[in-house]
């Protein structure tokens, strides 16, 4: 005579140890969270060139730069994205960091930009190198 597997203790051991690999395992090779702030810094730079796109102010956008970002921005570029985003960023706006990339010896970080209207989300790229903005990008 046979007994069904789950009545051998051996089965229910192994049925047991398995059920609990599949459930912990996420958890245990999950990575571990990323902080939920950008450094103070770079959050006060990226706030300030926000607020410099809503107030269309050039000087005010180009202050945090190196030369090369302070020479490539034009009155023209800041015009068109204030154009774009400043009735929305009136109307209230969250930032929420997402990370903190390292590439090519810039620290490239990136927020994502919700707008009290509702309609689409923009990621924000700030890449700063020995504390100044080398690039600021709106997706």
């Amino acid at each position: 005579m046979c007994l069904p597997l789950l009545l051998l203790p051996a089965n229910r051991l192994i049925i047991s140890a398995t059920l609990l690999l599949v459930l912990v395992s996420p958890m245990v090779f999950a990575q571990a969270p990323q902080s939920a702030e950008a450094p103070q810094p770079a959050e006060g730079i990226m706030k300030s060139l926000i607020s410099a796109i809503r107030a269309n102010s050039l000087p005010d956008f180009v202050a945090p730069g190196d030369e090369a970002f302070q020479a490539g921005m034009t009155k023209e570029m800041l015009s068109s994205i204030n154009q774009s985003l400043a009735s929305r960023l009136v109307q209230g706006y969250a930032t929420m960091f997402l990370t903190k990339l390292n590439q090519q010896g810039f620290e490239v970080y990136v927020w994502k930009l919700e707008f009290k209207d509702g309609n689409d989300d923009v990621l924000v790229f700030m890449a700063l190198k020995d504390g100044k903005v080398a690039g600021f990008w709106l997706r």
